[in-house]
């Protein structure tokens, strides 16, 4: 079972196949390196995927400390399995908590990204959420020590924009549904208290945003109703960035579509790999409706 160890003495778990221009695939909180399976069959044909199990999700270390768990951990993160294998720059393609953790990433080590692919990110950014995503956090991880997460991971996995999974795909939806039922429930419990409930605002880093200059992709599924008004938001704030609402969708995309979610993502990979991906003409941002 391959290992890698963080600069902090974390051991991360973590697949690979194929080979090419690296891609990293950041798992979700209700995810971790089997919920990027698709992507893996289908990207390892042309790439090196590496998908990894974050902290707190066995088999990686589940560290008992809850200062080990962080948004900013989450992005050190990814830089350390790009320095464990000796990767210099890599595609990262993030989902919902993975997604947070790749635009950290893009504005923290810019020199270190191919692309960009944030997906369903925006949970408790808006301002007249963040409470209520605070009181939901911490009431979640709860729920999640009081009864074990066996038990917790059907309701988690029953979420408003993840009934939509639920709907097309029972079968993919149960799978999904009884991988977070198998989560380390102290794990989870303090990624939700260390990662989840802590991380700022989306609101509050719009100048960070403003700096990303690798090519972006932002994915979100329109039913996902906390991640569209952050995705537009990302849209406008950062200048090389695109925007994909897939529609009738909800959280959990890469899996719900994903075949419409690898084909967006290949065409952006390819306008990337031929250096047609564009930065934002100025001229579409003035304060206008009509020409002159």
């Amino acid at each position: 079972m391959p290992q890698l160890t963080t600069d902090d003495g974390v051991k991360l778990h973590y697949e690979e196949v194929g080979s090419g221009a690296p891609i990293i695939l950041v798992h979700e909180f209700a995810g971790d390196c089997r919920s990027w399976e698709p992507q893996m069959r289908y990207f390892g044909r042309l790439y090196r995927c590496i998908a990894y199990n974050a902290r707190g999700f066995t088999p990686s270390d589940v560290p008992e400390d809850v200062e080990k768990y962080s948004q900013a951990r989450a992005r050190d993160d990814i830089k350390a399995v790009l320095d464990a294998l000796r990767i210099d720059k890599a595609h990262v393609m993030g989902l919902s908590m993975g997604g947070f953790a790749t635009l950290h990433f893009g504005f923290t080590y810019p020199e270190r990204a191919l692309s960009l692919v944030i997906g369903g990110c925006g949970y408790g950014a808006s301002p007249d959420k963040r409470a209520q995503f605070a009181e939901e956090t911490e009431a979640t991880a709860r729920r999640f020590e009081e009864i074990g997460m066996s038990k917790a991971a059907m309701g988690y996995a029953l979420a408003p924009s993840r009934v939509q999974y639920q709907n097309k795909d029972p079968r993919g939806w149960k799978e999904l549904a009884d991988q977070l039922a198998g989560n380390s429930t102290r794990g989870s419990a303090l990624t939700m208290r260390g990662v989840q409930k802590r991380r700022p605002s989306l609101f509050d880093l719009v100048e960070q945003m403003k700096t990303i200059t690798a090519p972006t992709l932002i994915m979100t599924g329109d039913e996902d109703w906390p991640c569209l008004e952050p995705a537009l938001l990302m849209k406008r704030t950062i200048s090389t960035a695109g925007l994909v609402v897939m529609p009738n969708c909800g959280h959990a995309i890469n899996l719900e579509e994903p075949g419409a979610f690898n084909q967006h993502v290949a065409d952006f990979l390819h306008a990337v790999a031929e250096g047609r991906w564009p930065t934002r003409d100025p001229r579409a941002m003035v304060n206008a409706i009509l020409g002159k």
